[in-house]
């Protein structure tokens, strides 16, 4: 639970600074990488799902 605290934050903080640099580009990519860590977490025993992605 900590973690998504964290995860929470820190999306908050990049945020904050795309908003303030005009830096749009920064959000999608943060998005992806994120969803990318998430999925690899949650398989992380099924090696054989993770080399279908690839």
């Amino acid at each position: 639970m900590r973690f998504l605290k964290y995860l929470g934050k820190m999306f908050c903080e990049i945020c904050h600074f795309a908003w303030q640099n005009k830096a749009w580009w920064i959000i999608p990519i943060f998005l992806v990488l994120t969803l990318l860590a998430l999925l690899i977490a949650a398989t992380q025993g099924a090696a054989p799902f993770i080399y279908t992605l690839f």
